[in-house]
């Protein structure tokens, strides 16, 4: 509403987020009226945006409203268990991406409805070709120590994130906000108990800050 209203505008800043959570409660379709919302009133300026070499994250319903606009490929339906998921998740990062610089895997977590990733076949074999698949989801850490499906939604190759203009779009199911601090793994008490008995230091933070912290260092570098 501020960019809406001018108050704000978005070409003073270097990064977007379309951060997850229910918009307009989801009651439209997931990222739905969101993205008519933006498409209405901001897009010139998103366009210009994107075209630039600036950075842009959508994280689950910030990902539909990504694909919505157009802004990436494919769509988001419902999960084939026909239920809202909240557990987590392992992931092979496979990225040119310079939101996920020097990540091979990482566990995080999910919360969706609609989070399975869909794409008719020439935008996959798009996908496949142009290296813009970054994120799949797999059995690791995680997935075995809880006893869960690698693959929570049905997501088509097991997609967790895809990326568009040269990697800086960046759009993923999962929540790595949601993981910033090492007390919000789930193994935490895991971690807490090895530290102790071996003495050394247990990190403050989790995995998951990597990923925003190559989203500043790359305007550093």
């Amino acid at each position: 509403n501020d960019l809406i209203q001018g108050i704000k505008k978005i070409k003073d800043y270097q990064i977007s987020v379309f951060p997850g959570g229910f918009s307009y409660g989801d009651d439209l379709g997931s990222g739905q009226a969101y993205a008519n919302k933006v498409r209405n009133h901001l897009w010139e300026d998103i366009e210009n945006f994107v075209s630039q070499d600036k950075l842009v994250i959508g994280i689950c319903n910030g990902f539909q409203i990504l694909t919505n606009l157009g802004l990436l490929p494919g769509a988001l339906t419902f999960n084939d268990g026909g239920r809202y998921l909240d557990r987590w998740v392992d992931l092979k990062i496979e990225s040119h991406s310079p939101w996920l610089k020097g990540l091979k895997t990482i566990s995080l977590p999910i919360a969706h409805g609609e989070g399975k990733f869909q794409a008719d076949k020439k935008i996959f074999h798009d996908l496949k070709i142009s290296q813009n698949i970054v994120a799949r989801y797999t059995k690791g850490e995680i997935c075995t120590y809880q006893d869960l499906s690698a693959n929570p939604n049905g997501s088509l190759d097991d997609i967790a994130g895809i990326t568009a203009y040269q990697g800086r779009v960046l759009g993923m199911m999962p929540h790595p906000e949601r993981a910033l601090l090492i007390t919000q793994l789930p193994q935490f008490p895991f971690l807490k108990e090895k530290s102790r008995r071996t003495k050394k230091d247990l990190p403050e933070y989790g995995p998951a800050l990597q990923i925003f912290k190559n989203a500043t260092n790359y305007f550093k570098e």
